[in-house]
C-alpha cells in the first residue's frame, strides 16, 4: 500500500466517524518555543493547554513534522530521519480511552476491502502504563487482545507530558511483531527492534506540576475535561504494509535513493559508507523540499539555518558519492513528483522550490571552495603551534560564515590528522540559538511569564480589536503587569503592561509594527503606550509607562492611538501589497513574499529571487505601482472561509497561521491578499511610492526598501536639489548629466594615470645616483636612503629592485630605501644572491628596520617590505640595518 493511500485511508476513516479533518499545518511553528513543528499535536497545543476553545470536539490530521536533534545520526542507522508524517486523531472532552482504543483497533485490523489496513491481529502487541488497569481491561476484555500480549511499562515509556506543568496522562502503544529475523521474542518490553511501535494513544487525564525530569514530577489532580491525543507514524506503517525492512526502502524515500544512484553510479547496498551517504541524501532532500514548500529559505539563523544545514549535508554526501556537478535540480524534481500526490501544493509551487534549492546548491559549491582554504589555514596554524585539536571557534566560524556542516569540518580535519573541539563548537552554537530564542520571547512577552497573560485571557477573554473602524474609544483595564509581574495597581513612573477589554491599538503582526498612543483613565491617570504585542493568541498587551496618576485593574479609560502615525503605517502596508503584486506580475509567482515590515512612511519587502532584479525591471515595477495609485482603486477588507479566499485567488504569506475564517484585503482588480493589517481606503491616499533599491539578504531572498507618501516626496525633492546643483556645476541639462559626468571621470582617471607615470619616472631617475653612492660595509655594497614622501609601495619596490640591478652581481649588495606614505614610514629592502650567500636575508633586515619604526614586516629572502608608526625613526632604522649587515658578515 503506497504512502498516499495510507494517508487517504486514515483521513477517510476518521471523517466517516465524526472527526473534522484538519489540513496539515505549515512546518513553520506558531510557537516561540519551537522552530519547526515536531509532533502531530503541535497545532492543537493551544486547545490542550486551554489557551483557545477548540472549534470541534473530534479532529483528525496527517501533520508534516521535522525533527533535527539527531541530525548527525541520520543515515548511520535506518531509524533516524528528519521529516516524517504523523497521523493523529484527537478528542476534546468527547470520547476517551475505550473510544480511542476501539477506533485504533478497527482501523489497523479492518480489512483492506473495507477501508482498513488489514494487519494481522495476532502480530499486534500492546503496552500500557504500569498503573493503568482501565486501559489493560479495555484491551483484554473489550477488544479481545490476549493478556500475554499486553505488557505494563513505567513512566519513561508509557506516560506522556509536555515536559512542563500542564496536561499529562498515561499512554498505550500498539506494536507490530516483525518476526524472528528481527530478534528474540518477548514483546516490546524486551525487543523494540522486532516489536516496532506504530501507534501511541495518549490519555490526557491529569495535571502535572513541576519536576526535575521526564519521570520525576508531581501529579496535581484530574483535568476538568479528559482529552485524547494519538499519533501513528505514517512511514513506520508504510514500512510494514510495503513489506520492507526500514523506512528508507519505503516508496517516498527509495525513489530518491534510486535517483541518487543514477546520478552517481553508486548502488545502494554496495557498502556501508555509501549507503550512509545515500540515506542522508534521500532524507535531507525530501525534508528540504518540504521546508522550502512551506516558505523556509536558507539562512544562518533559526529555520533557515536548519534548511541550509541539511541541504548542504545532502550536497556534500552526493560529492562523496562521486557527483561532480550540480545535482539538486533532479533530486528536487524526484521529491516533488513523489510527495506531490499527498501535497499538491508542491507541484503548484514547483518553480519557486526549484529556484531556492538551486541557488543554495550554487552558493554552497562556491562556499565549499572558499571554506576549504580557511580550514587548510586553520589546520596549518594548529599544527604549527603543536596542537592536535582544531578549536571550537574555528569550527564555528566555518559553520557560521561558510556554511560548513560540523561533520564536514570533522571529516576534513581528520584527514589532516586533527580532531575538533566539538564541545566548544556546540557551546557556541547553543549560545547563538539561546540568544535568538531569548530575543524572540523578550519581544513578545517583555520577559514576563506567559502564564500571566493566559490567566488574564481565562478571566476576561480575548481583547476585542476595534481598530479597523475606530482610532479611539471607551475601554476597561482588565489586566496589569508591573515589571513583568501581575499587579492590582501602578503609579507614576512605573513601566507597565496593560490588557484592555477592547482596543483600537493594533498589535504587531503580519509585518506591521504596533500602534502607539495614550490611554487616559477616567481617574485622570495617563499611560503612554510605546508598543503592543500578542504574547498569547487574542490578548493584546499594551506596553508603556504611567505618566500621571495611578492605574488600577478594573478602571475605565479612553484609548487613543497616534492617528497620523497609523495613517502613515497604513499607507506603507497598502504599498507593500501593491509591490508584491507588481513583482509577481514582473517576475512570476516565484517572487513570493518572504517577510515585510511596515513603518510610518516606509516599508521593506522581502521576496524570493535567485538573483538580483535588473534595474529596468525595478523601474517598471515602480511605474506600475504608481499607475495603480493614479487609478484611485478602492481598498476593502472582507472576512470569509479560507477555502473561498483560495478560490478567489487570494495570496497567503508563507509562515502565517490562518484559521477557518480569514480576512482578505482587496485593492480594486489589482491585488488580493490574506491580511490582518490596517490599510488605506483608496490607492490615491498613498500619493507616491519610491523604490530605493533592492539587495540580497540571504540565499535566494532579496529585499526592497521603499518610501511612501510625504517621505517619498521629500526624497525626490532632495534628489531634485542635488540634480540642480550638478546642472549648475557641469552646465548641462538633466538628461545630459550621466554622459557629462562619465566623461569628466574618464578624464580624471587618465590624468591620474599620467601623474602616476610621471611620479614613477621621477623616482626611477634616482636609481643610478643611489647605486653609485653605495657604501662598503665589510665588503657588502649597502645602499640606504629616503625617497620623496608620497612614493607608493609599488614605486618604492621598483626603485629598490632597479638599484639592486645596477650593482655588479658578483658583489654582495643590500638596498634599503624608506619613504613616508599617508603619514606612516614604509621600507622595502632587497638583497642579491651574493649577499644571501653571506647570510644576508631581506626578511631579517626588514624586521629589524620595521621594529625600529614601531611596526612589523616580512617577505622573501631576496625582497621584503615593512612599515611602522614613527616617522621620526627613519634615520635610526637605516642605522639599525647597517649594524645588522656588519654583524652578519
Amino acid at each position: 500500500m503506497e504512502s498516499a493511500e495510507i494517508r487517504r485511508r486514515w483521513l477517510s476513516f476518521f471523517e466517516e466517524r465524526g472527526h473534522t479533518v484538519v489540513p496539515s499545518a505549515s512546518l513553520i511553528a506558531d510557537d516561540p518555543t519551537l522552530l519547526l513543528v515536531n509532533a502531530g499535536m503541535v497545532p492543537f497545543k493551544p486547545y490542550f493547554l486551554g489557551e483557545e476553545k477548540p472549534p470541534y470536539s473530534r479532529a483528525s490530521s496527517v501533520q508534516k513534522c521535522v525533527r533535527t536533534p539527531d541530525i548527525e545520526e541520520v543515515g548511520k542507522t535506518t531509524r533516524h530521519g528528519t521529516f516524517f508524517q504523523m497521523c493523529g486523531n484527537f478528542s476534546f472532552g468527547d470520547y476517551f480511552k475505550e473510544g480511542a482504543i476501539k477506533l485504533a483497533w478497527e482501523l489497523l485490523t479492518g480489512s483492506v476491502e473495507h477501508g482498513g489496513y488489514g494487519l494481522e491481529p495476532e502480530k499486534l502487541w500492546i503496552t500500557v502504563y504500569q498503573d493503568d488497569d482501565e486501559a489493560e481491561q479495555i484491551w483484554r476484555d473489550v477488544v479481545g487482545v490476549p493478556a500475554e500480549r499486553i505488557q505494563r511499562l513505567g513512566k519513561k515509556d508509557n506516560f506522556w507530558s509536555m515536559g512542563v506543568p500542564g496536561p499529562c496522562g498515561p499512554c498505550s502503544e500498539i506494536n507490530y511483531d516483525r518476526g524472528p529475523e528481527f530478534g528474540v521474542e518477548g514483546g516490546p518490553a524486551v525487543n523494540d527492534e522486532r516489536y516496532v511501535e506504530i501507534w501511541n494513544l495518549v490519555f490526557m487525564q491529569y495535571e502535572r506540576g513541576e519536576g526535575t525530569s521526564k519521570e520525576d514530577f508531581e501529579i496535581l489532580g484530574d483535568l476538568p475535561s479528559k482529552n485524547i491525543d494519538t499519533g501513528l507514524g505514517l512511514e513506520r506503517l508504510a514500512m510494514i504494509l510495503q513489506g520492507v525492512q526500514n523506512m528508507y526502502e519505503t516508496d517516498t524515500l527509495k525513489v530518491v535513493i534510486d535517483k541518487a544512484t543514477e546520478l552517481t553510479g553508486v548502488r545502494y547496498g554496495q557498502a556501508h559508507e555509501s549507503d550512509v551517504s545515500l540515506r542522508v541524501v534521500a532524507d535531507h532532500m525530501r525534508t528540504s523540499v518540504m521546508l522550502i514548500g512551506d516558505g523556509v529559505t536558507p539562512g544562518n539563523e533559526g529555520r533557515g539555518y536548519v534548511l541550509r544545514r541539511i541541504m548542504r549535508r545532502a550536497v556534500r554526501n552526493m560529492r562523496l558519492l562521486g557527483a561532480t556537478g550540480p545535482v539538486v535540480g533532479e533530486l528536487v524534481d524526484t521529491v516533488i513528483r513523489t510527495m506531490g500526490e499527498q501535497y499538491p501544493e508542491l507541484e503548484t509551487d514547483r518553480k519557486r522550490i526549484e529556484t531556492v534549492a538551486l541557488a543554495e546548491e550554487a552558493a554552497f559549491l562556491k562556499a565549499l571552495k572558499g571554506g576549504t582554504n580557511i580550514l587548510d589555514t586553520a589546520v596549518t596554524e594548529t599544527k604549527a603551534a603543536g596542537g592536535t585539536v582544531l578549536s571550537g571557534d574555528k569550527a564555528f566560524l566555518l559553520h557560521d560564515t561558510w556554511g560548513f556542516p560540523i561533520d564536514l569540518t570533522l571529516e576534513m580535519a581528520a584527514e589532516q590528522g586533527l580532531s575538533v573541539d566539538e564541545a566548544g563548537f556546540r557551546r557556541l552554537m547553543q549560545e547563538q540559538r539561546d540568544r535568538a530564542k531569548a530575543d524572540a520571547r523578550a519581544k513578545k512577552t517583555g520577559h514576563a511569564d506567559v502564564s500571566a497573560y493566559r490567566e488574564i485571557a481565562d478571566t476576561s477573554g480575548a481583547t476585542e480589536f476595534v481598530g479597523y473602524t475606530n482610532t479611539e474609544g471607551e475601554t476597561t483595564v482588565v489586566g496589569l503587569l508591573v515589571n513583568g509581574v501581575p499587579s492590582p495597581a501602578a503609579t507614576e513612573g512605573d513601566e507597565i503592561e496593560v490588557v484592555l477589554d477592547r482596543t483600537p491599538f493594533y498589535a504587531e503582526g503580519g509585518g506591521q509594527i504596533a500602534d502607539t498612543g495614550r490611554i487616559r483613565l477616567h481617574s485622570g491617570a495617563v499611560i503612554e503606550v510605546r508598543d503592543v504585542q500578542q504574547p498569547v493568541p487574542g490578548v493584546s498587551v499594551h506596553k508603556g509607562s504611567v505618566q500621571v496618576g495611578e492605574v488600577t485593574v478594573g478602571a475605565t479609560a479612553y484609548a487613543t492611538i497616534d492617528v497620523r502615525r497609523r495613517r502613515a503605517i497604513a499607507r506603507a502596508h497598502s504599498a507593500t501589497h501593491l509591490t508584491h503584486q507588481a513583482l509577481r506580475d514582473a517576475l512570476g509567482p516565484t517572487a513570493a513574499q518572504a517577510g515585510s515590515e511596515n513603518q510610518p512612511g516606509r516599508f521593506r519587502f522581502d521576496f524570493g529571487s535567485p538573483s538580483a532584479v535588473p534595474q529596468a525591471v525595478m523601474t517598471d515595477v515602480e511605474q506600475k505601482i504608481n499607475e495603480v495609485l493614479a487609478r484611485e482603486l478602492d481598498v476593502h477588507a472582507e472576512v470569509m472561509p479560507i477555502d473561498e479566499a483560495k478560490r478567489q485567488g487570494a495570496i497567503a504569506e508563507f509562515g502565517e497561521k490562518y484559521g477557518e475564517k480569514v480576512r482578505v484585503v482587496t485593492i480594486g482588480d489589482f491585488s488580493k491578499e490574506l491580511c490582518g493589517g490596517t490599510h488605506v481606503h483608496n490607492t490615491a491616499q498613498l500619493g507616491l511610492v519610491k523604490l530605493l533599491g533592492e539587495s540580497s539578504i540571504g540565499s535566494g531572498v532579496r529585499r526592497i526598501e521603499a518610501l511612501v507618501g510625504v517621505d517619498a516626496y521629500n526624497f525626490l525633492a532632495r534628489e531634485h536639489t542635488v540634480v540642480a546643483q550638478l546642472q549648475e556645476l557641469v552646465k548641462g541639462r538633466p538628461e545630459e548629466l550621466p554622459e557629462k559626468i562619465s566623461g569628466m571621470l574618464a578624464k580624471l582617471k587618465d590624468a591620474e594615470k599620467e601623474i602616476e607615470k610621471f611620479r614613477a619616472e621621477k623616482v626611477l631617475q634616482a636609481a643610478a645616483g643611489l647605486a653609485q653612492g653605495a657604501q662598503d660595509v665589510r665588503g657588502v655594497a649597502l645602499v640606504t636612503g629616503q625617497v620623496p614622501d608620497g612614493t607608493g609601495a609599488d614605486d618604492l619596490r621598483k626603485l629598490v629592485l632597479d638599484v639592486r640591478g645596477r650593482i655588479p652581481g658578483d658583489r654582495p649588495a643590500v638596498v634599503a630605501l624608506f619613504t613616508t606614505a599617508n603619514g606612516r614610514p614604509l621600507t622595502v629592502i632587497a638583497t642579491n644572491e651574493a649577499a644571501r650567500e653571506r647570510g644576508l636575508k631581506a626578511g631579517d633586515l626588514v624586521r629589524t628596520a620595521a621594529k625600529t619604526l614601531g611596526g612589523g614586516g616580512g617577505g622573501k629572502p631576496d625582497v621584503a617590505q615593512g612599515g611602522g608608526q614613527n616617522v621620526e625613526a627613519v634615520g635610526e632604522a637605516m642605522a639599525a640595518v647597517e649594524r645588522l649587515v656588519a654583524d652578519t658578515v
